[in-house]
Order: structure tokens, then sequence, then C-alpha cells
């Protein structure tokens, strides 16, 4: 006998498309209506949807291996995608581990960098987002949606404030000088700099409201871990393989880290994550730390291959970067009393809705992200209070898409 069964009750859609396809910048529901897909599975579908250089590497490669366990055998496409990094990675970062989720690639960043220092402590940045897990739940201060209801949470973890200027009121400079004083207040009350393995932090802010740092900012964290031997760990799930503008979004920083965590863009949709370092770093990790069933995938291997082959041959990091330029001037300039603030970097741009005393707005971030989808753009919220509405559009969008996208944001702000 059957029995009916459903999705968790906690799986809702942000939208209410039942996806047939989708091609390139559009997703299209089961009646054949387009929509502009400005969510991108969350940053995921760099180079659009089923692109068909990435759809045949796929293809090609379910034919050959789907799965060939990446500690027991090497295959061809792990290869590949090893030796294609070293062509996009920043210099020094030439050791690679592969998992599956942002969640263990942020892991695997915190397990090596508390085997290579022996220390048992991490700082992580107010508004950061890192993941599930009970250990990146636990670095995760973007919303307490994510760690709420299944404490004890890991121990050790720290929370300094990130240069937030326009929650703090403050200018760039102002909100960039607290923040380094505080991170070093943390060092004489909460944490040690001897006991301290790493700073984990965001280039922007993603689940924390699309809030960009800045070069001080991070060059102050550098400084602190250089004269302190703490391992300078950046979370670029995100942020990177051109969303910024920038393969990655610390290069706008001027800044170096010991460690990039990656996932998101890297396939095209398929599951793969990742921590690049230094082959001296990465040999501190402890014997068996590293592995698993399904990282390194040979087919999510190939498709990424395939996404940094297109990313290079049709110039998507200088088109998000232009393309992002167009959008954050464009939202800026559409932008009412209901927003209190537009920001972003590259193809991450947000609009903070606030009441007229400047508290956010849930209720029309909430109501503008659901009017804008019946007009067939998807948007997603994001932020503490889910008050901020996030456009993450592919790196493929063309400036008639983006162009397309403003005119029917116009429309709903003049709605809400």
């Amino acid at each position: 006998m059957t029995h009916p069964t459903q999705l968790s009750p906690h799986l809702k859609q942000a939208t209410p498309v039942l996806v047939d396809h989708g091609e390139g910048s559009y997703l299209f529901d089961t009646d054949g209506r387009r929509f502009l897909d400005f969510t991108a599975g969350i940053g995921v579908t760099s180079t659009g949807h089923c692109h068909p250089h990435v759809v045949a590497a796929a293809q090609a490669q379910v034919a050959s291996l789907i799965h060939g366990q990446y500690t027991t055998v090497m295959h061809k496409p792990m290869r590949e995608l090893t030796t294609k990094l070293g062509t996009v990675l920043p210099e020094g970062l030439n050791s690679v581990f592969f998992a599956n989720s942002g969640s263990e690639a942020v892991e695997a960043s915190l397990r090596l960098a508390r085997q290579a220092t022996g220390r048992p402590n991490v700082i992580v940045f107010h508004g950061g987002f890192h993941g599930r897990t009970v250990a990146t739940a636990t670095m995760t201060t973007s919303g307490t949606r994510f760690s709420a209801g299944f404490s004890p949470l890991m121990g050790g973890v720290h929370v300094a404030p990130f240069p937030t200027a326009y929650r703090y009121g403050w200018s760039e400079e102002e909100a960039t000088d607290f923040a380094l004083a505080e991170l070093d207040f943390i060092f004489a009350t909460l944490t040690s700099p001897a006991e301290t393995a790493a700073f984990i932090v965001e280039p922007v802010l993603g689940e924390g409201g699309y809030v960009p740092g800045n070069t001080r900012f991070f060059q102050g964290l550098r400084e602190r871990a250089d004269e302190h031997g703490i391992v300078l760990v950046m979370d670029e799930i995100q942020t990177g393989f051109g969303r910024t503008g920038k393969y990655f979004g610390h290069q706008h920083f001027d800044v170096r880290p010991d460690v990039i965590t990656m996932a998101k863009g890297l396939a095209s949709g398929f599951p793969i994550s990742g921590i690049a370092a230094s082959e001296e770093l990465m040999s501190k990790a402890w014997p068996g730390s590293q592995g698993g069933t399904y990282g390194g995938n040979a087919v999510a291997c190939a498709a990424a291959v395939a996404t940094l082959e297109v990313i290079e041959n049709e110039g998507l990091v200088a088109n998000a970067a232009e393309r992002g330029t167009q959008l954050l001037d464009a939202v800026r300039g559409v932008a009412t009393d209901a927003i209190g603030d537009v920001r972003g970097l590259g193809l991450l741009v947000g609009s903070e809705f606030v009441t007229a005393d400047g508290k956010p707005d849930t209720a029309r971030a909430s109501a503008a992200q659901k009017l804008a989808a019946q007009k067939g753009l998807l948007l997603l919220t994001c932020g503490a209070y889910m008050n901020v509405v996030r456009m993450i559009p592919p790196l493929v969008v063309t400036a008639e898409q983006v162009a397309d996208a403003v005119e029917i944001w116009t429309a709903v702000l003049a709605e809400v």
C-alpha cells in the first residue's frame, strides 16, 4: 500500500513558481510563463540556467563515470578541476580539498585552522552566515532562525562587529574604527590571541543583508592575523567566481587570505564545494580529517570545469562588474522613501526597507518580493529582520535584462 508523502512543512518556497525549465536568466513555469530569475538559486547558477557548454560536459561525464570516490580512486574531472582552479585562485593558495556544501567547506576550514594552530577558539563577525550544521550555525549570526532550537551549540566561537555603517548610523570610517577597536577588546576580554585559531569572515555579508566590507577593515584583520599567527579565512561561498565583479570578493580589498571557502557559483548548480590554502598550511591538517563519500563528485567536477571555461570565455567577471554597476545605480535611482539603504558589490544588490521612523519594515519587504514575482521578477529577502530585498542575477545577465528587472522593480515600489 502506498502512503502519501510530502515535503517538510518548513520547506516553503519563496515564490509560487512551479518550474518546468530554465534558460539563461529565465525560468519558465509549467504554464509557459517566463520569469526573470534574479535569485540564481541563491547565487548558484552563475552561467545561467542550463548553459549548453555545462550541459554537454555533464551529459558526457554521466555516460562515462558518475561516481568515483575520491579517496579510493583519482578521476580525470577532479584532476582537471584542480588544475583549472590554479588559473583563478589567489597566488599561494595552491592546495584544495573538495566537499559538497558550503557548510562542509566552512567546517573544513575551521578544522584545518584548529589543527594547524593547536588553538581552540575562532572569531566570526556579526551578520555573517556560514551554514546550518552545528558548527557553522554556531558561527552564523545573520539571524537566530539558523541556530535556534538545538542548543547546546559548539564552544569556542566569539563574535566581533562587522563595519555595518548603515545599521549603526555612522560613517564607514566610524564603523570601521569601532569594529577594529572592539576586535582588540575581544582579545583582551574573551579570547586571547594565543588561543585564537582563525578569523572567519565574508567579504560581503550575504544572508546578513548584502553589506560589503572595506579595505581598511580587512587589512586590519590581516595585520592582526600576521601579528598573532591567526588563520584568516575568507568565506567566498556566495561572493566567489565572479559574482562581485572580481573572481573573489576579497580581491576588491587588497587583502591576502590564508584560506578561502568556495561553493555556490563553482558548478552552475551541481553540488560541489571546497577550500583552498597553501600546501604548507593544508599539510597541517591531521590524517583522516579530510574526506567524504561524495566530495569531488565526477559529474560535479566536470560541470565545474565547464563553468570556469564559460566564465573565462564569455568574459563573465567583467560582465558582472559592468552589469552590477548598472543594477546598483538603477536601483538606487528608483528607491523610494520606503527604502533606507541600497548597497552591494557586483551582482549582489540589496534594498533595505524601513518604516518612517527608520525601523526594519519586514512586511513591506515581503510584500515587494511577492509582488515582484507576480510581475515576473524572482527575488529573495535577507537580513536579520528579513527586510532586505536582494537581487542576485546570473553572471550572464544582459543590460536589457537588468533594465527589464528595474522596470518591474519600479512598478513594485509604486504599489507597495
